[in-house]
């Protein structure tokens, strides 16, 4: 049961409703009955705290046959994601859990605390053939909550000891906390990082993004990386017709500037409950040009919010499309960058399971 209606802007979250998943069967629509004053601040909408469950997954390596994607695996110790980015493709996912892909996505999670033990479990298997794998996809591996869990960290210490190929995605300084690791993974051509950079407007960013790094602790990020020996690349994802299109020249020349070997872009994606999700978040945040966006976005998608199709879902189709691949392309060949050589695979050794002896050997503490 989820409120569909329009709210105020909730300070530091990105979506402004418990908008109803497609699995429900009932909704709660509220309204008004005179005695709200918006200008009063003790009326505004009130700051919506963090709830997190643990949950224990049957299992962690997710496989996937997409010609879109450059990985054919991908680890996620998190269902939801408290970065709280309106235009996320994966909150739709909290729909299967019976919760809302609007304001449960950001601030209801779930941890899946036997992760790491569960990885060591499926790299030991007999068979097992090492390809890159992405930490962090449909959620950030990096997001504030792993500060205090450490599911990230403890999965990247599984992929370190079996010398395991490892690409992390996203938009989190904290990713910085575990350059022990990444270091010498990167010397033996096992750890690529790339930073998801939207914006390099701050006020933007607050708005589309609101608990993810700031702009300039992204550019950063990307230079401490690059410092320390690790490969970094950027995503500039989403890219949004009216919003951030403008600034594409802009923030390939600052990335490349602070390190960044590669780039790659994604169109804004609206699968299913996120198109009403955006559509909310325009006319609150942008109202004046809520409609050209929408019907930007419908031009590149054959008339409509979305087409999921190979090959479309992630550049779209049309003029605007072609205007945007091209702007890219021009701007990726005069600031030099160049396409990642593949990361090393024959080095993987599967990871030694629990012993049923445990430490009976191990010397006394």
């Amino acid at each position: 049961m989820s409120d569909q209606s329009p709210k105020q802007p909730i300070k530091g979250r990105g979506a402004a409703s418990q908008l109803a998943g497609r699995f429900d069967t009932r909704t709660v629509e509220s309204e008004s009955d005179g005695w709200d004053i918006p200008d009063q601040e003790e009326f505004a909408a009130t700051r919506l705290e963090t709830e997190i469950s643990e949950e224990s997954a049957r299992s962690i390596i997710t496989y996937n046959q997409s010609p879109d994607v450059g990985f054919s695996r991908s680890i996620n110790p998190y269902r939801g994601c408290e970065h709280g980015c309106v235009y996320c493709f994966a909150r739709p996912t909290h729909s299967y859990l019976g919760l809302s892909p609007g304001l449960d996505f950001e601030s209801r999670l779930i941890a899946k605390t036997n992760a790491p033990a569960l990885l060591r479990k499926e790299l030991a298997k007999s068979g097992y053939q090492a390809e890159p794998i992405a930490l962090g996809i449909n959620t950030d591996a990096y997001q504030p909550v792993e500060k205090t869990l450490l599911l990230s960290r403890q999965l990247l210490e599984v992929l370190a000891e079996a010398r395991h190929p490892t690409i992390i995605v996203t938009k989190s300084a904290l990713v910085l906390r575990d350059l022990d690791l990444l270091n010498e993974m990167a010397r033996q051509r096992l750890a690529r990082v790339y930073l998801s950079v939207t914006t390099l407007d701050n006020r933007l960013s607050a708005r589309l993004e609101p608990r993810a790094a700031a702009p300039h602790a992204r550019l950063k990020t990307i230079e401490r990386l690059a410092q320390s020996g690790v490969e970094v690349g950027v995503l500039l994802a989403p890219v949004i017709p009216t919003l951030n299109d403008a600034e594409i020249e802009r923030i390939l020349k600052q990335v490349r500037e602070a390190g960044a070997g590669n780039v790659g872009y994604v169109l804004l994606r609206l699968p299913n409950e996120l198109k009403a999700l955006w559509r909310e978040w325009l006319e609150l945040h942008y109202p004046d040009r809520a409609r050209h966006a929408i019907s930007l976005i419908q031009q590149m998608h054959h008339g409509k919010d979305y087409n999921p199709s190979f090959g479309i879902r992630m550049r779209g189709s049309g003029p605007f499309a072609d205007l945007i691949e091209q702007r890219f392309q021009r701007a990726y060949r005069e600031l030099g960058f160049q396409p990642f050589d593949d990361m090393e695979c024959s080095l993987f050794t599967p990871p030694r399971l629990p012993s049923a002896q445990g430490d009976l050997f191990d010397p006394p503490a």
